[in-house]
C-alpha cells in the first residue's frame, strides 16, 4: 500500500517511484489531446475514498486537513508577555519562532483601531526559508489546474483571523481579547471567512475540545479539486462550493446551485471561494479606479491607509484582483504592522520603495511611508446612500497624518484617458439603490475587459515566437523559442493593438513600455515561456513516436542504440516529472518502442536496460 501525503509527512514506499509511467505512481494526470486533465477527478475520488474498492492510494491521519490548512492558532493577550500563541492545532504542526511572532502581531488589530466586538480580516506573511515546501504529486497536480491567480505561492502563508474584543470586568485589563486564526497556503479568502464565521463564536464559548472537533471535520473534507462540486462538513452544516479551473472562461463563475434532493441538508452554498466585495472596497475611491488599475498593473509601490485591518485587508485584496486574469506577481500584505519581520526592508529610505502593496492602520505609517509615491487613504467603508462627489487626486505633500481626508495621494499621471462611462454606470446604480453584489459584477467585468484588451496583443505576439511544427525533427533537439523583441512587439500594435477590443484612447504605447519593465510582465512572460517550451517538448515526443525506431536501431551500432534507449527513457521520465501536455497513448507507444528496441539487443544488455531508469 502506497501513502500519498499532501503535507509531505510520509514518503512513498520503495518501488513506488515514477518509473516510466506504467504500473507505478505515474502522475495522477492523464492528458487529453489538448493537454487537459482527464484523470484528476478520478484520482481525487480515490483519495477521497481510501476505503473504496481500489485501496491502492491511502491517506494518513491529518493529510486531508493539510490539503486545506497548515494549522489553526489561538492568539491571546498576556499581561506580561503581550500577544502570545496559546494553542496550535493539530499539535504536530510546525511553525518557526519567527513565524509564531509574525502570527502573534498580525492577529490583533493595532490598539488605535478600536475594534470592539468581532472583527474579521486576513494577513499574509513569508514562510521561513529552509523549510521543506514539497507537496505530493497529487496536490501539485491540483495547483496546476487552478487559474494562475489562485495558484499557491510556496513562499507565503495566509492568516485568516476572527478577533473578539469585549468588556470583561473579571480580567485585569477589563477586556477579553482573543483571535482564532486559520493558517493556510490557499488564497481562498471567502471560504475561510465563512468557516470562521461559523466556528469562531462557538469556539469562544466552548474552548479547546470544540477546536479539536472542528479540525476533525476538516480532516474529513475531500481534496481541493478544481472544477468539482465539493461538499465540506463543518460543525453541523455542509458548505457546497466549486474551486475554479484554468479552463473556466474568465469572468464567469459557474453557479453552485442546490439541484438535488440530497442538498436539503446543505446550509451554505458559496458563490465564490476567493472574491471580495469589489464595489464596497473601491467605493471610497471609485473615481480613480482606472488609475488604480494602472498602478497595480505596473507593479507600482502602493500603500492603503485604513482605520481597521478588515478595511485594509479587503482593499488590498481588491486591488490585487483588479488585474485578473493576470497574476499580480509582486508581494502584497493585506495587513502590515510595525512589528512585521519585513518592516525595515519595506520602510527604508535608503532605496526606492519596493514593488509591493501594503495595507496599514497604524498612524505611525503616515510618517514612515511619506516617501512612497502612491498612497490610498480610506475612511470607514460605508456604501454611499447618495451619489458620491468627484474627488480630485491629492498631492503627496498634503498627506500629513493618517487623519488626512480619504482619497488617492499621488503625482502619477495615468497613460489612458478616463473612462467616464463606468463612473456614470456605477453612480446610476447608487441612485437606483442597485445591490452592491450587482455593482461588484459590473466593476469586475469592467476590469476584466480592460485587462484582456491590454494583454491580448501580448498573447498574440508571444504566440508568434513559437517555431513552426515542420521545424521539429525527431533526430534533433527541440527548437528554441524566438527571443522577445520589444521593438517588434511595438510594431504589431499599430494593426493589432488594444484598439481592436477597447474604445479607450490614450498612450497605450507608453503603458506597454512601462509594463514590460514590471514584475507582472516578468512573471507572465516566464509562465508563457514555460508553457510553450513544454509544448515543444511534447511535439518532439510525438515526432519520435511516429518514427520507426526499431528500423533505425538496426542500421546503427550497439552503442548508438543503447544511447537512444537511455535518451528515450529520460524523455519519458521528463514527461512524467514535468507533466508535459502529451496524450497518454503517445507515452504508451514510446514505451512500446523502447521495449521493442531493447529486445533486439544481446541478453546481457537487455537485463541492464530493463532495470535502468525504472
Amino acid at each position: 500500500r502506497r501513502h500519498v501525503t499532501p503535507c509531505g509527512g510520509a514518503g512513498r514506499e520503495a518501488g513506488a517511484g515514477t518509473g516510466t509511467g506504467t504500473g507505478t505512481a505515474m502522475s495522477l494526470r492523464e492528458r487529453s489531446p489538448g493537454g487537459t486533465v482527464e484523470a484528476g477527478e478520478d484520482a481525487a475520488a480515490a483519495l477521497a475514498e481510501p476505503d473504496g474498492p481500489e485501496p491502492c492510494l491511502s491517506l494518513l491521519p491529518w493529510d486531508r486537513f493539510s490539503a486545506w490548512l497548515h494549522c489553526v492558532c489561538v492568539v491571546g493577550f498576556d499581561l506580561e508577555l503581550g500577544q502570545a500563541v496559546e494553542v496550535i492545532y493539530p499539535p504536530h504542526s510546525k511553525l518557526t519562532d519567527k513565524e509564531k511572532t509574525n502570527i502573534c502581531y498580525l492577529s490583533f488589530p493595532d490598539s488605535n483601531s478600536g475594534c470592539l466586538g468581532d472583527t474579521q480580516f486576513c494577513f499574509r506573511f513569508r514562510r521561513s526559508p529552509g523549510r521543506n515546501v514539497s507537496l505530493c504529486c497529487f496536490l501539485d497536480q491540483l495547483d496546476r489546474d487552478l487559474p494562475v491567480y489562485l495558484k499557491k505561492d510556496p513562499a507565503y502563508y495566509y492568516g485568516y483571523v476572527y478577533f473578539r474584543q469585549v468588556r470583561d470586568k473579571s480580567l485585569k485589563r477589563g477586556y477579553f481579547q482573543k483571535s482564532l486564526v486559520l493558517i493556510s497556503k490557499l488564497p481562498y479568502v471567502h471560504l475561510f471567512r465563512t468557516v470562521l464565521k461559523q466556528i469562531a463564536p462557538e469556539y469562544f464559548e466552548k474552548s479547546e475540545a470544540f477546536l479539536e472537533a472542528v479540525c476533525s471535520d476538516v480532516d474529513r473534507w475531500p481534496p481541493p479539486v478544481p472544477g468539482k462540486i465539493l461538499h465540506l462538513p463543518i460543525m453541523g452544516i455542509i458548505m457546497k462550493l466549486r474551486i475554479p479551473t484554468y479552463r473556466d472562461k474568465p469572468g464567469t463563475t459557474p453557479m453552485v446551485q442546490n439541484m438535488h434532493q440530497a442538498d436539503a441538508q446543505i446550509s451554505v452554498a458559496l458563490p465564490t471561494i476567493h472574491e471580495v466585495d469589489l464595489f464596497r472596497c473601491f467605493c471610497p475611491v471609485f473615481f480613480h479606479i482606472q488609475m488604480l488599475w494602472e498602478l497595480v498593473l505596473l507593479g507600482e509601490p502602493l500603500v492603503v491607509m485604513a482605520p481597521s485591518p478588515s478595511e485594509s485587508s479587503e482593499t488590498v485584496l481588491a486591488l490585487v484582483s483588479c488585474i485578473s486574469p493576470l497574476k499580480y506577481c509582486s508581494d502584497f500584505r493585506p495587513y502590515f504592522t510595525i512589528h512585521d519581520s519585513e518592516f525595515k526592508e519595506y520602510t527604508t529610505r535608503t532605496q526606492a520603495p519596493p514593488s509591493v502593496i501594503l495595507g496599514v492602520t497604524n498612524p505611525f505609517f503616515a510618517k514612515t511611508l511619506q516617501h512612497w509615491p502612491h498612497i490610498i487613504r480610506i475612511g470607514d467603508i460605508k456604501l454611499p446612500g447618495e451619489v458620491p462627489k468627484q474627488v480630485k487626486v491629492k498631492k503627496l505633500k498634503n498627506l500629513k497624518t493618517l487623519d488626512s481626508k480619504p482619497g488617492v495621494y499621488t503625482s502619477y499621471k495615468p497613460y489612458l484617458n478616463k473612462d467616464e462611462e463606468i463612473v456614470k454606470q456605477l453612480q446610476k446604480g447608487v441612485q437606483q439603490k442597485r445591490p452592491t453584489e450587482a455593482q461588484s459584477v459590473i466593476l469586475r467585468r469592467y476590469f476584466l475587459e480592460l485587462t484582456e484588451s491590454f494583454i491580448i496583443p501580448l498573447e498574440r505576439y508571444v504566440a508568434s515566437l513559437m517555431p513552426l511544427q515542420k521545424c521539429i525533427s525527431p533526430w534533433k533537439s527541440p527548437p528554441q523559442l524566438r527571443q522577445f523583441s520589444q521593438d517588434d512587439f511595438m510594431k504589431t500594435l499599430e494593426k493589432a493593438g488594444p484598439q481592436l477590443t477597447s474604445g479607450l484612447k490614450g498612450d497605450w504605447i507608453g503603458l506597454y513600455r512601462h509594463f514590460l519593465k514590471s514584475p507582472n510582465f516578468d512573471g507572465w512572460f516566464r509562465s508563457r515561456q514555460k508553457e510553450m517550451t513544454q509544448k515543444l517538448e511534447a511535439l518532439h515526443l510525438e515526432a519520435l513516436c511516429n518514427e520507426n525506431l526499431v528500423f533505425w536501431s538496426q542500421k546503427h551500432t550497439e552503442v548508438e542504440t543503447v544511447d537512444l534507449v537511455l535518451k528515450l527513457k529520460n524523455k519519458l521520465l521528463q514527461a512524467d516529472r514535468e507533466h508535459l501536455p502529451v496524450k497518454s497513448d503517445t507515452l504508451k507507444k514510446l514505451e512500446t518502442h523502447i521495449n521493442d528496441i531493447i529486445l533486439t539487443l544481446p541478453d546481457d544488455l537487455q537485463d541492464i536496460l530493463l532495470k535502468t531508469g525504472t
